[in-house]
């Protein structure tokens, strides 16, 4: 896959440190699909706002509230492989407009759905709003790897990806400004589910200009290495790949895991901690995979994007064990620490792995995104180790996680 009417200069040639991070021309466009990255935090990160607060609003049970996270898994799940297949066929502008067209009405569903009070109609708007971040998902993070050197792919893909752990860490702070309430009455019921109608309607009305602007710009097209849509058992003939979505799915599984679990991890270490004091420490955990993010990406230029990755793996799998074997706040802050040294690896596992496939970059980019689902269904395996021994036991399933992604970035480092 390349771009067309690039310069004749070897891609990839020269060292980490001698690589450009892109050229001149392709600025704006980067810059445009960069933005993408920080509008679908939105969507993913505004689901912890939305799980207390439609609970509240409904009186749903702890099983009826966790639709929200299934409606919004399964979108992207399900969205990513028509995803891939349409783009091969309308290429990745147009399927760039199709994802945030699809964002857009997902978030414009919200006003029916607060105006009628049912709860099925916010699932349903859920779940066309993450069809749509599905497809930016497939489109953008391969795009951006060729906006530029192949040489400086991975560190492209991890400056940009660093703009969406901006927007994991102020969507909750502005969610819960503008969405959640103090009220407790069944009266409020109404008032409650209003709250959603105005940040969501601005949240569509930035999709459709980015849309626009996106729309009038002039973007690179990009030029397949085969005219033809690929087959798709013709892809899991790329080793890299298969192994790369399964690294992939692991480590969104200990990613989604693992934050999910410190509140309840300082609560069981601590006795007596108070809920906003635990909370705290995910506030850490979240700032820590911010920073992580643009250093990773700075560090990229001197150190080799496989070499950092295992490099990070490492470091989680210290973390976890230091949070196993030991006691006390002790463990607490080993897995805050894991924050930083998760940060590079969702990009640099994606652009890894997509790396010399070609005409299959979008397919693969499509099971790339589909394995997303790591993130529902290892956490629900730390939850029953945690049932069955106690919650601080249940790291393990991160901890081998971190194992195979570092098996997955030392085989990588060796190709």
């Amino acid at each position: 896959m390349t771009i067309a009417n690039t310069s004749g200069t070897t891609p990839g040639a020269g060292t980490a440190a001698s690589v450009p991070l892109t050229e001149r021309k392709y600025i704006l466009p980067l810059v445009l699909i960069t933005s993408l990255f920080f509008l679908w935090a939105l969507g993913v990160n505004l689901n912890d706002v939305l799980i207390p607060h439609l609970k509240k609003a409904f009186r749903l049970t702890d099983l009826q509230s966790s639709l929200i996270q299934t409606a919004f898994f399964g979108g992207y799940f399900l969205a990513a492989l028509p995803a891939g297949r349409l783009m091969e066929r309308i290429g990745y502008k147009k399927g760039i407009l199709t994802g945030l067209a699809l964002c857009a009405t997902g978030a414009l569903l919200f006003i029916p759905a607060a105006t009628i009070l049912a709860y099925w109609f916010f699932l349903l708007a859920l779940f066309v709003m993450a069809c749509g971040q599905s497809f930016l998902e497939v489109a953008a993070n391969p795009y951006v790897t060729v906006l530029g050197p192949a040489g400086s792919a991975e560190r492209r893909l991890n400056l940009a990806q660093s703009f969406n752990s901006v927007g994991a860490v102020v969507t909750p702070v502005i969610g819960a400004a503008f969405i959640l309430t103090n009220t407790e009455s069944q009266a409020a019921q109404t008032a409650e589910a209003n709250t959603v109608r105005i940040p969501y309607l601005i949240i569509a009305c930035i999709f459709l200009a980015v849309a626009a602007m996106i729309y009038f710009t002039k973007l690179p097209e990009v030029q397949d290495d085969a005219p033809e849509p690929q087959k798709l058992r013709e892809v899991w003939k790329h080793p890299y790949l298969v192994r790369g979505v399964l690294a992939q799915f692991f480590y969104v599984g200990a990613q989604v895991g693992v934050a999910s679990f410190i509140i309840r991890l300082t609560e069981y270490l601590v006795p007596g901690t108070a809920d906003k004091a635990a909370a705290g420490y995910l506030k850490w955990h979240l700032l820590g995979f911010m920073i992580g993010r643009f250093a990773g990406s700075a560090m990229m230029k001197y150190i080799p994007a496989s070499r950092l990755l295992a490099a990070f793996a490492v470091a989680c799998l210290i973390c976890v064990a230091v949070a196993l074997v030991t006691t006390g706040s002790i463990p607490i802050y080993a897995v805050v620490l894991i924050g930083f040294f998760h940060s590079i690896m969702f990009p640099t596992i994606f652009a890894l792995s997509i790396k010399g496939l070609g005409a299959y970059t979008k397919l693969g980019s499509s099971l790339l995104v589909m394995s997303i689902i790591g993130g529902a269904v290892l956490p629900v395996t730390m939850g029953y180790v945690s049932d069955a021994t106690n919650i601080q036991r249940a790291l393990i399933v991160p901890l081998v996680c971190y194992v195979y992604i570092l098996s997955f970035a030392a085989r990588r480092h060796e190709a």
